[in-house]
């Protein structure tokens, strides 16, 4: 699906006009539907936006899962699309599934984006008093009909509530979960979910009615935050978590160089946003636990993906000649030098430590946290940062397989980890700028 911008106006506010409330994400005909199917054992839902070329295949998937291991039992597939413009509907109405199964395909009400999505997903569940639910993402090539046992198995037969995916990625697929999202919330939270935002995920109806209960349908996690924000309210209610084993995924990836600038900024603004939501909570945390993983699954290779190192390196270069004196104003000394530094260096050389990186992160966390205006455009103004600090992890595991790198991700894991004590410091030190002084920054616009 789709990630929109979040949207500001030209002093850098949040633009909450273009947010209208909704009661329920469901349209009458799909409240109709639910009531005439009455009650189902699980559901599982598919948001979509855009995704003719993948959505039969998912769906087929899908439905022979169903088939195969849970045939006793009363099944939804229940499709939920942002008003696609392509023949998404067209190919997931046309599919043809198994004759003891029953398919929706839906429009949802509401902002438009995966979290209005799943909102009506969840709220479908609900209204069938599911045992079990399950969510995989449209652009999928790589879904098994075994993903749909090893999700709902641990809720079914096991007693967990919630399960978060495990995949064999290749090393240079989900950067920023690799380099920030994992790193973050095994340090802020203690658990090791190792793909927190990874899109895939099963539930029992008690998490489903937690979600649809919260105030946040008309805010950003309803548009592009929801699976952060799912995984971290998971954590903080104290839900029986586990990760289930999915294998390789493969699905329309894209170069970090030149694609995943947009979603570096969205999913920073979300976290940091959880953080404040949550601060009390992460500040006792101290260390982190392994998550048990489940499900066997047939070990395959995954494909390749491409990465511009140069691109990388020279979008950095043109935002540090852009922006190198206010992330001098914004970062200590023990941050920027690393900066300034790998300013001037050559692909050969070039190189952003992973110690430099971890303050950064927590610094801009902490600024964020502390600056009462113009919030969004300070992340904006670091994500050359991301690339470079993309361009360092790249260069150290060219030479690497996928699981050796995987080595390299753990270990960067492990350092955020250890060094949480620095973001306690900062954000503390952040905390006591009086609020006269905040947000005097000349940004761009």
């Amino acid at each position: 699906m789709s990630r929109p911008e979040v949207q500001f106006d030209s002093a850098g506010h949040r633009n909450d006009n273009i947010f209208m409330a909704y009661t329920t994400s469901l349209r009458a005909y799909t409240l109709k539907r639910l009531e005439e199917i009455g009650q189902a054992d699980i559901i599982v839902g598919i948001p979509c936006y855009n995704n003719e070329k993948t959505i039969a295949h998912v769906i087929q998937m899908v439905t022979h899962g169903l088939d195969k291991y849970y045939r006793n039992c009363r099944n939804l597939i229940f499709i939920a699309d942002g008003g696609s413009t392509d023949d998404t509907r067209e190919e997931a109405k046309e599919f043809q599934i198994k004759p003891w199964q029953e398919k929706l395909v839906t429009i949802y009400r509401g902002i438009g984006g995966k979290g209005s999505a799943l909102r009506s997903v969840f709220e479908a569940a609900c209204k069938l008093r599911v045992k079990a639910c399950a969510v995989v993402d449209a652009d999928l090539r790589s879904i098994t009909s075994d993903w749909v046992y090893n999700l709902l198995d641990p809720v079914l037969e096991r007693g967990y509530d919630f399960v978060a995916p495990v995949y064999r990625r290749h090393k240079y697929d989900g950067t920023i979960t690799n380099n920030i999202v994992y790193n973050l919330t095994r340090a802020l939270y203690g658990k090791r979910i190792r793909q927190p935002i990874g899109g895939d995920f099963a539930f029992n109806r008690k998490v489903a009615e937690f979600y649809i209960s919260q105030d946040v349908w008309e805010t950003d996690v309803a548009r592009f935050g929801i699976d952060i924000w799912m995984t971290t309210n998971a954590i903080i209610q104290n839900f029986k978590m586990c990760q289930a084993n999915l294998g390789v995924k493969i699905h329309d990836v894209k170069d970090p160089s030149r694609h995943l600038g947009p979603m570096f900024r969205q999913v920073l603004w979300i976290l940091f946003t959880l953080m404040e939501q949550y601060e009390s909570y992460w500040k006792m945390v101290k260390g982190s636990q392994p998550v048990e993983i489940l499900g066997e699954i047939e070990s395959r290779e995954p494909e390749p993906v491409e990465v511009t190192l140069p691109e990388l390196i020279y979008r950095f270069k043109i935002g540090y000649k852009q922006f190198s004196s206010l992330w001098k104003e914004m970062f200590s000394e023990e941050a920027f030098a690393p900066v300034e530094k790998a300013s001037s260096l050559s692909i050969d050389e070039f190189e952003l430590p992973l110690e430099a990186w971890i303050k950064i992160l927590y610094e801009l966390a902490s600024t964020f946290h502390a600056w009462p205006r113009n919030r969004f455009k300070i992340i904006e103004l670091v994500t050359p940062l991301y690339y470079a600090r993309i361009a360092d992890f790249v260069k150290k595991t060219w030479e690497m397989t996928s699981d050796e790198a995987e080595h390299v991700v753990e270990e960067q894991a492990r350092l955020f980890e250890e060094n949480k004590d620095y973001l306690l410091k900062v954000w503390e030190e952040k905390s006591r700028i009086p609020e006269s002084q905040s947000g005097e920054w000349q940004l761009y616009d």
